[in-house]
């Protein structure tokens, strides 16, 4: 099947590593599950996706991009759908999921650095784990560009 990338919003992904290693994730606040993820979002239109993702890291998280170094980032865009509930309320309908391309940061910062009280929450808390929580804490739909993500970066985790 071929994937048409204008079906899928255009995205960014951040893994935020602390000095132990461990991964930056975070509860979301918008669904009463038990999943965590690593802190995503959109790209403007004509904003690049690695300026997307330093202010979306600020955005979500209130990490700031003095406290951060880019490691890595993925070579290729990765795509999910979204379940089709979703899919039809989420953006208006007019995306079928994402496509995104992920970077890898290393936190360079302490606890007072980090915020997702945000003008808009989108986590009611976070932790850094180990990256053997991530792909059995995701949402199944996500699970698949997890892996992905966690084979790009491998070598530094």
């Amino acid at each position: 099947m071929k994937i048409n990338p204008k079906d899928y919003r255009p995205n960014v992904g951040m893994m935020i590593l602390n000095h132990h290693k461990e991964i930056f994730v975070g509860k979301r606040i918008d669904h009463p599950s038990e999943f965590w993820q690593m802190p995503q979002g959109g790209i403007d239109s004509k904003e690049k996706s690695e300026v997307a993702a330093l202010r979306e890291m600020e955005e979500e998280v209130g990490i700031k991009k003095s406290k951060v170094k880019l490691i890595s980032q993925s070579k290729e865009w990765y795509y999910y759908s979204l379940p089709k509930d979703l899919s039809k309320t989420l953006w208006k309908g007019k995306y079928k999921g994402q496509r995104q391309k992920w970077f890898l940061y290393e936190f360079k910062g302490n606890t007072k650095d980090i915020n997702i009280n945000t003008e808009h929450p989108e986590f009611s808390e976070y932790k850094w784990v180990k990256k053997d929580f991530l792909i059995p804490n995701i949402v199944p739909f996500k699970k698949e560009v997890y892996l992905k993500v966690i084979k790009d970066f491998k070598k530094y985790l």
